[in-house]
């Protein structure tokens, strides 16, 4: 699955993590939070970014992410298989 460019992509992951493994060239909006910030409700996402699609190392935390934004109003979804599947689908993989 390829994001639509009204998707707004939220990467959980570091710095360092961000830094070793960037994400390919989309025309989406990416805005970096935390997993914290989103179990801490500090994380400052609204409706009016249209719809969500967290992405981390693996797809894990993503799942807990999305739910809790889904939890807090937002339309979230998770990306299966993290960075790596994301990657893959912008090659074609």
């Amino acid at each position: 699955m390829w994001p639509s460019p009204d998707v707004t992509l939220i990467d959980l992951r570091s710095a360092e993590l961000r830094a070793a493994q960037p994400l390919p060239a989309l025309p989406n909006r990416v805005l970096t939070v935390s997993l914290s910030e989103i179990e801490e409700g500090a994380h400052t996402l609204t409706p009016g970014l249209g719809p969500l699609l967290v992405v981390c190392e693996r797809g894990v935390r993503s799942m807990l992410a999305a739910r809790l934004l889904r939890s807090d109003g937002l339309e979230a979804t998770a990306y299966a298989g993290g960075v790596p599947a994301l990657i893959a689908a912008s090659l074609g993989a």
